[in-house]
């Protein structure tokens, strides 16, 4: 019998969990976050799985864990894992990572202000702005981000021909925009937005397959996230969106690298210049704010720099611990 013990902080970021493992987590072997991943992925996914899945936390149920940075220049770096999986990068989880490392004092930044957090998906330049001890906002400059496809379609058995885009923020996804057989988010409920993109995500996999695949970490690859748009709720934001992830999740938070999708994909046809500002808005209605920094390339391509600001609130700690003589050690879900 063997038994391992997590010390946890427990957050959100706009509505949206994010718990750090404080103290527990594995030793990575790797150059760099990358190769720490799939390290991560190949021997210690069942920490993910036993800390993210039920009965220790549920379906939307995120996290991250600090480690040293491999370039000593940089501050940190992060290994993201929720319930959809140990994410390249993690806009929301960055936000309330950085929250909670601050506030508790697990990180301390070279120059106050300014963190350099290395991710898998790459180098993530972080600002913040902090009251004596409360993080007012967190905002990070994320990776190169880029409109991967457009036009493309695919048949869902209750909406019929859908027409989507597929962006890259941090992650691929699959963007939904109102057309004649969707209406916008504001016409359905968050359980039929679930079981569209429960079917139309594995037939987009299934239909294109190695179409998507990061044209500079052949490890990022295909759709793992499903961008539905809609109507605001507020009269000052930009847009609003409910993303899918995981096997049953919508983001109560606006989505940080699906911000960053949906910006690359309205600055590729034209809808949102450099330096303006972008609110978007998540389904409960929290928001994030973001702008196009940089217009870049990438392998070739038209692609950019897109900065993200948000909030976090810590709110508990918790010690958990993970024996294997419970049946349910490794969690479940139930779907």
């Amino acid at each position: 019998m063997a038994k391992s013990v997590f010390s946890c902080i427990d957050a959100h970021t706009c509505g949206n969990p994010v718990r750090v493992i404080a103290k527990g987590g594995p030793e990575l072997i790797g150059r760099n976050m990358s190769e720490k991943r799939q390290h991560f992925l190949r021997e210690f996914d069942w920490i993910r799985k036993g800390l993210m899945f039920e009965p220790r936390g549920h379906d939307m149920m995120s996290g991250s864990i600090f480690y040293p940075p491999s370039d000593p220049k940089n501050d940190l770096a992060i290994l993201f894992v929720e319930t959809s999986g140990c994410l390249p990068m993690c806009g929301h989880g960055t936000i309330g990572s950085i929250t909670i490392g601050l506030e508790e004092g697990l990180i301390k930044p070279k120059i106050p202000g300014v963190i350099k957090m290395e991710a898998p998906a790459g180098l993530v330049e972080i600002e913040y702005q902090q009251t004596e001890n409360k993080v007012d906002w967190v905002r990070l400059k994320n990776v190169k981000s880029f409109l991967a496809a457009t036009n493309l379609e695919i048949d869902c058995d209750a909406l019929g021909s859908l027409i989507f885009d597929v962006s890259y923020g941090g992650n691929f996804y699959a963007i939904v925009d109102p057309q004649d057989n969707f209406k916008g988010i504001q016409q359905y409920s968050a359980s039929e937005l679930i079981r569209f993109s429960q079917e139309i995500r594995e037939k987009i996999n299934r239909k294109y397959p190695d179409m998507f695949i990061h044209p500079e970490d052949k490890t990022i690859n295909g759709v793992s996230h499903m961008l539905w748009t809609g109507t605001t709720l507020s009269p000052d934001a930009t847009a609003r969106n409910a993303v899918f992830y995981g096997d049953k999740a919508i983001d109560r938070s606006p989505c940080g690298t699906g911000t960053s999708a949906r910006m690359a994909q309205w600055h590729a046809k034209g809808l949102l210049k450099m330096g303006e500002e972008f609110v978007h808005e998540s389904f409960i209605g929290s928001q994030f704010v973001g702008r196009v920094e940089e217009e870049t390339t990438i392998a070739g391509q038209p692609a950019i720099i897109p900065s993200i600001q948000g909030w976090a609130r810590v709110y508990g700690y918790n010690e958990i611990s993970i024996d294997d003589d419970d049946p349910y050690a490794f969690g479940f879900q139930v779907i």
